[in-house]
């Protein structure tokens, strides 16, 4: 970790170098998730309401999703632009360094510009806290606080997942976008109105609805199965296999002679 926060204050200060080019930055990555956060509030104002769902419950999964997906994007940016590292060879230098190479590539890439996504998530959280009608108790409190933690760890998991296919094929790889940024898509609303071929996609394969659909059924009392806060915890053993197909991919690496 003391190396990680290292790198963490070497990419700081470079961003820092140019502080017009990183508000800018920032502000335009507020300005697109904005829009998105635009699209919603546009169809409430015509519908008001979206499978019974309302417009401030619809922000809760929105926000949390958002900034799991932010902070991952943020932390984990560098399996994110993997692809580019292997077609460069500047892999092989990764393992020439006596460090953990996960550790390496995780720290190559910290975006800060996300910084700016992650404020409107922030704001829009705490529109949606006193809006939604919730009765916080410290059991809601934690299952907010799990739910922006295991969306975090999932989009890390799937970024991880899309670098170890990047061992196999740095071609074609767009259709990970589904899952990642289609993910931070789909959870804008609460995954049920997807319709239910949509909802054991995302509860079996991606379990996105694990770490916000079935969490936000307990927060907005739509279900009093306790069990339900600690649903976030799936995102850890999805892991597992994403890290055993990067482990796979390091052990089979070919250099690209670049």
């Amino acid at each position: 970790m003391k190396l990680y926060f290292k790198y963490f204050a070497i990419q700081l200060r470079s961003a820092m170098q140019y502080k017009a080019s990183f508000f800018m930055m920032a502000l335009g990555q507020f300005l697109v998730a904005f829009s998105a956060f635009l699209g919603i509030y546009f169809m409430f104002s015509r519908f008001h309401s979206v499978n019974g769902f309302s417009f401030s419950e619809v922000m809760l999964c929105y926000s949390t999703v958002l900034m799991g997906f932010t902070i991952s994007e943020c932390f984990a940016r560098g399996f994110d632009t993997f692809g580019s590292m292997v077609s460069k060879g500047e892999f092989d230098r990764v393992l020439l360094r006596p460090r953990n190479e996960i550790m390496q590539v995780l720290a190559s890439r910290i975006e800060f510009s996300r910084l700016g996504r992650l404020f409107q998530a922030i704001i829009v959280l705490v529109y949606a806290v006193f809006a939604s009608g919730v009765d916080w108790t410290w059991d809601k409190i934690l299952t907010v606080v799990l739910m922006i933690a295991g969306a975090a760890v999932l989009f890390a998991s799937l970024f991880l997942l899309y670098a170890g296919l990047c061992f196999f094929t740095i071609e074609g790889l767009e259709f990970m976008n589904i899952f990642t940024d289609g993910g931070r898509e789909f959870g804008a609303y609460p995954i049920s109105v997807y319709g239910r071929g949509v909802l054991k996609f995302l509860t079996y394969a991606v379990p996105l609805a694990l770490v916000q659909y079935y969490p936000f059924l307990y927060l907005t009392g739509r279900s009093t199965n306790i069990l339900y806060i600690l649903l976030p915890f799936c995102a850890l053993p999805f892991a597992i296999p994403c890290y055993a197909l990067w482990r796979l991919g390091v052990r089979h690496y070919k250099s690209s002679g670049s």
